[in-house]
């Protein structure tokens, strides 16, 4: 069975940093998109980066919200996907999870809260 495991949240002030793991189990996804999303309770799930692979290299893709302050990256000995944090804001404070490329591929969430 899949399962994606995020670590690393936890209580920040504003511009500073964490750096979140999304650990992988069940298969390798060294080939697969995989995605960062966070979500504010009572507010929809937003997209936050996705590393995967293009024609013949690997991209990375932000949301404009996170855009050179946040680092999506991967190990693939690892099977295990990161996502830096820098310049924290208040407004990054929410739950993030980590996505495989299935529907079904969600992890539990790790809270981040950045206080002001």
């Amino acid at each position: 069975q899949v399962q994606l495991v995020e670590s690393g949240g936890g209580l920040v002030q504003a511009g500073g940093s964490l750096r979140l793991s999304c650990a992988a189990s069940g298969r390798t996804f060294s080939s697969d998109d995989m995605n960062w999303y966070r979500q504010v309770p009572g507010k929809e799930r937003e997209f936050v980066a996705a590393i995967g692979w293009g024609a013949s290299t690997q991209y990375e893709f932000y949301a404009n919200s996170v855009k050179g302050r946040f680092t999506i990256s991967r190990d693939n000995a690892k099977n295990t996907v990161y996502l830096q944090m820098n310049s924290l804001k208040f407004e990054d404070t929410a739950i993030y999870y980590c996505k495989g490329p299935r529907d079904s591929d969600w992890g539990q969430g790790t809270q981040v809260t950045v206080s002001s």
